[in-house]
């Protein structure tokens, strides 16, 4: 069913209406980028051998290991690198929901949209 017409006085209040929801919603979107954008996460392995550092898409930005690499074999110091970026990646997931739901609003499809870029990204 179609709405009637708005008469000029409606019209107006309503492009006022719909242009402050934009507004906001850009804003949220430029807090959220913002937010993603310096979020950085490290972690180490269970073993202490390797500490990775993440960013927000599941890049790896740093890699640093500790003297007890060289007590173990090269394979034990690759598994403790991915065993430390699997961490990492499970923290920005977390962390990145968080951000999403503060600055999007829970349940939001914007939101859910970009978790799932996020979420591809780091899964690349």
């Amino acid at each position: 069913m179609t709405e009637p017409l708005l008469d000029p006085d409606s019209s107006r209040e309503y492009l006022r209406d719909w242009k402050g929801r934009v507004d906001r919603a850009a804003a949220a979107t430029q807090a959220m980028a913002e937010r993603l954008g310096d979020l950085r996460i490290s972690a180490v392995d269970g073993n202490e051998l390797a500490e990775v550092t993440i960013d927000s898409n599941g890049v790896l930005v740093d890699v640093r290991f500790t003297e007890r690499i060289h007590r173990v074999t090269p394979d034990a110091v690759s598994r403790a690198v991915l065993t430390a970026q699997g961490i990492a990646r499970r923290k920005v997931a977390e962390l990145s929901r968080q951000i999403i739901d503060e600055t999007m609003g829970p349940g939001s499809t914007a939101g859910r949209v970009i978790e799932q870029r996020l979420r591809g990204a780091a899964d690349e």
